[in-house]
Formats: C-alpha cells, structure tokens, sequence
C-alpha cells in the first residue's frame, strides 16, 4: 500500500498460521462427523480403556498445532496494518478464545465423564457442544485466508 513491502518473517508467519488454522479445521470437522460418533459404538465393556487411549493419542497430534496456530495468531497483532485489516487479525483472536475456552469448560469436562465409562448423555453433551469448536476453526480458516489474500494483495511476499 505505500509503496512498502514486507517479506521472509511475515511469509513465515502467515504460512505457519494459515497451515496450523486449516489443519485443526480439517481435523474439527473429521472429529465432529466421524471421530465423536463412533464412541457410541465402542462397547460399554471396553469404553473406559478406549476413553483413556483416546486422550493419550489425541493430545500430541493437536497439542503442537493448537499451540503454533495460537502464537501465531498472536504474533499476527504485530503484522503491519498495511499487509492486515486489524479487525480481521482480532477476529481471528476472538475465534481462538472461543475454540480454547470451548474445549477447556465442555470439551474437556465430558471428557473427563467418559473416563470412567460410556455415558449417553456425556456423549450427546460432547458431540453437541463440539460443534462450537468445529464451527469457530472453520470461521477461524476464513480469516486466515482472508488475511492472506489481504497481505499478499497489499505486497507481502
């Protein structure tokens, strides 16, 4: 936008962001129609195990891209206003705070509920409440597009 262009770390950030965004969209929407469906098929003899080798393999395959998606974002508020529109960056950040919160006062709890075996209704709780996070990660990949398409017009490269 006047004359200025921005390159290499601002690249860098928007990359990383926009692929950690679209990952955790990606996987929400598997979780949300297949994952989260299927515990009501697991048997209620095998439940509790099932429960416990879920949260033990889950956790390092969305612990690190939640974690880089989440600085990024944040690292995004340095972004210079000419390469993003501010409102778009603290969308984005107000997204991310709904999708945390979400999983640490409902996901998280009904977790927690199922550990000690199947219940219906914590079942029907989670994969109901869920779909605030499946819904914000998918909103959360339309601002990291935006904020491509609005940095690379404005010259980041």
């Amino acid at each position: 936008m006047n004359g200025e262009t921005a390159t290499g770390p601002w690249l860098a950030l928007l990359s990383a962001h926009l692929a950690a965004t679209f990952y955790m969209v990606g996987l929400a929407w598997f979780v949300q129609r297949v994952h989260y469906p299927l515990f009501a098929g697991v048997g209620a003899e095998r439940f509790a195990a099932y429960q416990r080798e879920h949260v033990s393999r889950t956790s390092p395959v969305v612990g690190p891209p939640m974690l880089v998606e989440a600085a990024s974002a944040l690292a995004l508020v340095a972004l210079p206003r000419a390469f993003a529109p501010p409102a778009l960056v603290w969308l984005g950040i107000a997204l991310l705070i709904a999708v945390w919160s979400s999983t640490a006062l409902l996901q998280i709890p009904r977790h927690r509920d199922l550990a000690s075996g199947f219940s219906a209704s914590a079942h029907r709780r989670l994969v109901a409440t869920n779909w605030i996070r499946t819904s914000a990660w998918t909103l959360r990949g339309a601002v990291a597009l935006g904020l491509v398409f609005s940095a690379t017009a404005a010259g980041v490269r």
